[in-house]
């Protein structure tokens, strides 16, 4: 039986729907989420990336501003406008579009950004309140895309409690979270990498697979246990330069119980989170002390 599709760009447009009412609440109040994304250098990828979260803000209310600067921009100029946004107050997330020239050192660059403002979820704090249980607890945000992941299989009623996830990457980006919040929903958690012996051994075992190595075709047909959950985190281009992410999708559809497709999946959900962390921390920021 072909897998159900699990839709990005349906559960994102519902999701920017029910934030509509929150954000309502906080432009009412004098107080409407702002959002800065900072631009170092012209990488295409980067501009096309930075101008749909803009238009994402656009569409449901969020006051966003770009700050464009040239690929020769150093790192010291780079920490002076991150340090002028987190003394802003009308600004409540900051977004550094990744990758940085190589005369920038991206870590120091997401430090600096004040942890109530880390939308992106990938500064050490936020890392460790996720580590330790307490990212529901006022102190930073959940990283965009395997919360996006998390949103999804449970819009899909896919069972997690109990079950075996195998995740595909080791990022801090992505792979490390994402094994972070499947074991805090009580799943048995297989981190793998480039480095895994027998991923196919593993994989098969999976009752839920998220691949994000970023290499096409990693996960095929052969590899997935019957009815398992795929989601396919991986972005690239094959020889025609079509998007195609890790997963083979037309093999693996025809076995998994539940398929992620590229485009259309994780990547409306990546930035339906980035908004939804936003309206969070503006939320935050309005609370009475």
């Amino acid at each position: 039986m072909t897998a159900r599709l699990l839709d990005g760009t349906a559960l994102s447009a519902r999701l920017r729907q029910e934030m509509s009412p929150r954000i309502d609440v906080l432009s009412r109040r004098g107080k409407p989420p702002g959002l800065a994304v900072v631009l170092v250098g012209d990488d295409p990828a980067s501009q096309i990336y930075v101008r749909n979260k803009v238009k994402a803000c656009a569409d449901v209310g969020i006051r966003s501003e770009l700050h464009r600067m040239s690929s020769t921009t150093s790192e010291a100029a780079l920490l002076d406008v991150i340090a002028r946004l987190n003394c802003d107050r009308t600004v409540n997330g900051i977004l550094v579009q990744m990758p940085l020239p190589p005369q920038i050192d991206p870590a120091r660059v997401i430090e600096a950004i004040a942890i109530e403002k880390d939308v992106d979820g990938f500064h050490m704090l936020s890392a460790g309140a996720l580590m330790t249980g307490r990212i529901d607890g006022g102190v930073g945000f959940r990283p965009c895309t395997p919360y996006g992941v998390m949103r999804m299989l449970d819009d899909a009623a896919v069972p997690i409690a109990g079950a075996h996830a195998v995740v595909i990457g080791r990022s801090n980006t992505v792979g490390k979270p994402m094994a972070l919040m499947l074991l805090a929903r009580h799943a048995t958690v297989t981190i793998c990498h480039s480095a895994t012996r027998g991923l196919a051994d593993l994989v098969r075992q999976a009752d839920i697979v998220v691949a994000a190595v970023g290499r096409a075709s990693t996960v095929t047909a052969d590899m997935v246990k019957p009815q398992a959950a795929v989601v396919d985190v991986g972005m690239n281009r094959d020889a025609a330069g079509k998007l195609v992410g890790d997963v083979d999708f037309s093999a693996v559809r025809e076995v998994a119980g539940w398929i992620s497709p590229v485009p259309g999946g994780v990547g409306p959900m990546t930035i339906a989170m980035l908004l939804d962390n936003t309206v969070l921390s503006a939320e935050r920021a309005a609370a009475p002390p």
